[in-house]
This record gives C-alpha cells, sequence and structure tokens, in this order.
C-alpha cells in the first residue's frame, strides 16, 4: 500500500514540476524575481459567444427552473460579434442561477487563450453577473502565464441576444494587472 501511495504522490509531482519548467522563467526563478518586478496594465477586448441552442451548444443545463440552475460552459471567445470571428480563446466554467429574485447568475470562469500574444494565459473571473442588466463588472482573481498574479476587473455589456433561441454575444473588456 505505501509503495502504491508513494507511486501515486510521485506522478503527481512530476508533472508539475516539468510543467513549471516549461515556461519562459522557471517559477521557482520567478519568485525570487518578484520583489524587483514591475506590475504590468493590460488592456483586453473580446467577444464571448453563449449558445444554448443547435447541435453544439457551448452551454447546458442540468435543471428546468432558473434559480439553482447550474450550466459548464466552454464558450469561443473571438475578436468581433460574428461567429466566424478570429478566435483568441475559450471562456471555461460554471454558472448558476442564484437568486429567487433577479435574472443573475454566480460566474466562475477561466479566461483561455488560445492565440496571439496570450496564448497560453488564463485569467480567471468570479463573480455575480446580473445579466439582464446593461452594464455588468465582474472582478479578475487571478491567472497564470503572462498573467502570473492577476487582478483586475471585467465589464460586459450584451452586444446581440436572440429571444428565440437564447443566444447570446457579449462584449468584454477586460483591465488587468499582473507582473
Amino acid at each position: 500500500m505505501l509503495s502504491c501511495s508513494l507511486l501515486i504522490i510521485s506522478l503527481l509531482v512530476t508533472p508539475i514540476q516539468s510543467e513549471a519548467q516549461k515556461g519562459p522563467i522557471a517559477v521557482e526563478n520567478w519568485f525570487s524575481k518578484l520583489p524587483n518586478a514591475k506590475e504590468k496594465l493590460t488592456k483586453l477586448h473580446f467577444y464571448f459567444h453563449d449558445i444554448v441552442s443547435g447541435k453544439k451548444p457551448t452551454k447546458t443545463f442540468a435543471s428546468p427552473t432558473y434559480f439553482g440552475l447550474v450550466s459548464v460552459i466552454d464558450n469561443p471567445l473571438t475578436a468581433g460579434t460574428a461567429p466566424k470571428s478570429q478566435i483568441v480563446g475559450r471562456a471555461q466554467g460554471i454558472t448558476a442561477y442564484t437568486s429567487f429574485t433577479d435574472f443573475s447568475l454566480l460566474m466562475t470562469l477561466n479566461l483561455v487563450f488560445t492565440s496571439g500574444e496570450y496564448n497560453g494565459s488564463t485569467l480567471s473571473v468570479v463573480g455575480y453577473n446580473p445579466f439582464t442588466q446593461e452594464y455588468r463588472e465582474m472582478p479578475i482573481v487571478g491567472g497564470s502565464g503572462l498573467f502570473r498574479l492577476a487582478r483586475g476587473v471585467a465589464t460586459a455589456q450584451t452586444a446581440k441576444f436572440n429571444r428565440r433561441t437564447g443566444n447570446a454575444v457579449v462584449e468584454y473588456n477586460v483591465m488587468v494587472l499582473h507582473y
């Protein structure tokens, strides 16, 4: 039993160590340089495609009611509002309807960038999204890759909404501080 536990631990630790060494700066060296690092401000702009109908929905529902409705998403992030716009990443995470009185969501998302300058980097969004309001603001609580130790804000505004299908395109503007 002990050798099985050690094997499992070594299998779990080995990938983490090798992943840390893959980046431009090893994680250990990166943390030692942090006191002298200059914090950067990055501004991002993209569109979130929330597709609930058709052959390939990006959101699935686990309940027929709104309160308590939880969905897992894997939505494309694009450079423009058109579905065929250049894909810059994916929004992957969980949304849940959390209010008895409003149409609002608790969102826990990873914004995973898959192209361009930020390819391989992520931002984590966790917060309240009253999606029927014109303007929404959610906190950025972390990140990886080029966005290590990220913090900031993501603002969202619905650019397009199809009442018949429920599909939406949401414009995001992100301001993030990172090292």
